[in-house]
């Protein structure tokens, strides 16, 4: 379930998730999924929104990005040529519809940097140990177990690895999510705040894994 081998994950002192092991849910509402895409592209890329992210989160050529809900692949476009042809970027979705889109627009555009992996709701469910940076824009309002996702994702960034969340600040019941709200979620589950900076469509959180508390430690903020 965690993607690493029960026997480096005892060497590592890192408790096993196992069914019986449970996190909380969110202590504020959850945002449906209303749409596959969050805003116009041309009005996105004339905010200089993807440009804006790339750089805060440091991404640059051979890194391995993961782009988790990725809706329309707006950030798979932007991604993928930069992280050139040594790099990768996993297009991460709850939806095939979806990722089946995302794929079309990947082949019309003649890249081959990008794999495509089928989520859940508790688990990204990507390689153990295989990204740089792993993005969630704009979606981390609508994910209905923060907590569990987050703490699983921890085993799927390489060494010096980053989580990066773009969010409005608002209310996550209106597709946002208070930044004091997001730090308290996501340190909560043992990462630590990198940076916070805004950009024209909302802010860019940077976070980094450190250390993991025993799950029945971990306590919902509340919203």
């Amino acid at each position: 379930m965690t993607g690493l081998p029960r026997f480096f994950l005892l060497l590592a002192g890192l408790p096993l998730l196992t069914a019986a092991v449970t996190l909380p849910r969110p202590q504020r509402p959850v945002a449906k999924v209303v749409s596959s895409a969050w805003g116009e592209e041309v009005a996105r890329d004339k905010a200089g929104e993807a440009a804006d992210v790339i750089r805060i989160a440091g991404i640059r050529a051979g890194m391995a990005v993961a782009d988790i809900g990725t809706g329309g692949g707006y950030y798979v476009m932007r991604v993928a040529p930069v992280v050139g042809p040594q790099g990768r970027v996993f297009a991460q979705d709850l939806s095939l519809a979806v990722l089946d889109r995302v794929r079309q627009r990947v082949k019309a555009a003649g890249l081959s940097n990008v794999r495509y992996v089928q989520g859940r709701q508790a688990s990204a469910r990507l390689p153990a140990a295989s990204v740089d940076v792993a993005l969630m824009v704009h979606m981390y309002h609508e994910i209905e177990q923060p907590y569990l996702l987050l703490d699983r994702l921890r085993t799927s960034l390489k060494p010096g690895g980053r989580v990066v969340v773009v969010d409005l600040d608002r209310p996550s019941e209106e597709h946002g999510m208070p930044k004091a709200l997001l730090a308290c979620e996501v340190k909560a589950v043992g990462y630590e705040l990198v940076s916070l900076a805004d950009i024209a469509q909302g802010y860019v959180a940077v976070f980094r894994p450190g250390v993991r508390p025993r799950p029945e430690t971990v306590k919902a903020c509340r919203g």
